[in-house]
């Protein structure tokens, strides 16, 4: 059934009415859902420009950190490595040493390793003083185990002792700022010291046998008995030191050289001890006789 023409208007116009009503409302809700939209991503692109800002301030940090920590690695390596040529320089004057001019070597020896002191390793403690100085440690490792090598053989040489570890970070605590945490030679660098220690003794304890002082390198070889013994204990507890493992087989064919010369001297002494103490040109040299 078809309406009339007065329904058929009044139904169109409340048509009409309904349109006008419902797009006006989605106007007005897309209206708001827009700007609501926009005030999200405003906030959300304030917040990534700020944490953007944040990164690079802590990357600028850190980079500035790394350029700073190379710089001082650079600068302890430099000293580390006068350390090393200045300890091995006290080292070869040690080994100057003869009956004849004992006393005069030593003393010459012991200013020389002071002004090591003085000179060289103050200039490291002021690098790594009131610093993570353990993070350096390779950088100047080596130069500390030679000044080690160097302070014990002079100290064993002097009073037939060996110089404990806290002797000598005593000797560089007066380096240090009292108010900051001094830097200290710890057990692995002395250890690996020591090691070192029984290759220039080996060297002495030749020597010695060839100037005829078969007692003093008797001493020799006990005192480096002893060390690879104390050794041969703690090196199985370095699991992580490949270089402890490598300086211990050197510090054993050190030990069986000495063994060998003081047992040959000690079996075969009648043959040449008197001879290498003599003046007289006319011996043969260890037993043998001249060739015609």
């Amino acid at each position: 059934m078809f309406l009339g023409s007065s329904s058929s208007a009044t139904y169109f116009n409340f048509f009409i009415r309904l349109m006008a009503s419902n797009k006006s409302q989605r106007v007005r809700y897309l209206g708001e859902t827009s700007w609501q939209t926009a005030m999200k991503k405003a906030r959300t692109m304030t917040t990534s420009a700020s944490a953007d800002t944040h990164m690079k301030d802590a990357f600028s940090k850190y980079t500035d950190y790394l350029n700073g920590l190379n710089e001082k690695r650079e600068r302890v390596v430099k000293a580390s490595r006068d350390i090393t040529m200045n300890s091995k320089k006290v080292i070869f004057q040690v080994h100057r040493m003869s009956k004849n001019n004992r006393e005069e070597v030593l003393e010459k020896a012991e200013k020389d390793l002071d002004a090591v002191t003085a000179q060289y390793v103050s200039r490291l403690v002021k690098e790594l003083q009131g610093t993570d100085f353990w993070k350096l440690r390779r950088a100047y490792s080596p130069g500390v185990q030679e000044y080690v090598e160097a302070a014990t053989l002079c100290h064993f040489c002097k009073t037939g002792t060996l110089i404990s570890l806290d002797e000598l970070n005593a000797n560089l605590t007066p380096l240090s700022d009292p108010s900051i945490e001094p830097l200290q030679i710890n057990i692995l660098d002395y250890l690996l010291g020591l090691a070192d220690l029984t290759g220039e003794l080996m060297r002495m304890a030749i020597g010695r046998i060839s100037d005829g002082e078969v007692e003093f390198a008797h001493k020799i070889c006990n005192f480096v008995r002893e060390i690879h013994r104390e050794l041969t204990l703690v090196a199985p507890l370095m699991e992580d030191s490949s270089d402890m493992k490598t300086k211990m087989d050197t510090m054993l064919q050190s030990v069986m050289k000495i063994e060998n010369a003081c047992f040959s001297v000690h079996v075969r002494g009648s043959e040449f001890v008197p001879f290498l103490e003599s003046d007289d040109s006319s011996y043969p040299l260890l037993g043998v006789s001249d060739i015609d």
